[in-house]
């Protein structure tokens, strides 16, 4: 179930990757024709940001849930088949220790509790607690950025997610013996 969802997830993220890669190719292209006809809009090219920053976080997840990512392979090529099966739980490990890092880091940056307790008045927050997170706007747009780095909570989530489910499938995979090739011919 949790392979189910983890994929399911990944697919989700994938769409909407290539989605806000879509409005990020329009936005700068409607962004050329408005300056080009002398009256530029300043909060696109902030929007197109904003939104490649979304979509790069969002495939990157992608990349992870399917081990697509690039790796240097030297060590793990020379090794039987045992050992490419060991580093490949170590790697899944560490990706899931940095994801629940990353989660963990995240919860201390936007305090959801701290904010709770003041009653979501931002002002006693930042009082408090001295975090000014809900309190900076962008430059454009003028919406809370809080609202565009809550990406950054969502990656870890969906990277704890998807770590937990390739690291649980490099475990069920440990288990089945390995097949080394019987006879190879080296020259």
């Amino acid at each position: 179930m949790l392979q189910r969802f983890s994929s399911g997830l990944a697919r989700c993220e994938e769409v909407t990757a290539a989605a806000l890669a879509a409005a990020v190719t329009c936005l700068i292209l409607t962004n050329i024709a408005f300056r080009a006809l002398g009256s530029p809009l300043y909060w696109v090219s902030e929007l197109a940001i904003y939104a490649m920053i979304w979509m790069t976080f969002l495939i990157a997840g992608t990349v992870f849930k399917r081990r697509q990512g690039i790796a240097v392979t030297l060590l793990s090529d020379l090794l039987p088949q045992t050992g490419r099966k060991l580093i490949g739980i170590w790697v899944d490990a560490m990706v899931l220790l940095f994801a629940l890092l990353l989660a963990w880091l995240c919860w201390r940056w936007y305090q959801p509790l701290a904010l709770m307790q003041a009653g979501f008045d931002t002002r006693a927050f930042q009082g408090q607690t001295f975090n000014f997170i809900y309190a900076e706007n962008t430059s454009t747009l003028g919406v809370k950025k809080f609202w565009a780095w809550l990406i950054v909570p969502w990656f870890a989530l969906s990277l704890s997610l998807h770590g937990w489910a390739n690291l649980i499938q490099s475990l069920k995979q440990w288990r089945t013996p390995a097949q080394e090739p019987t006879t190879t011919t080296r020259r």
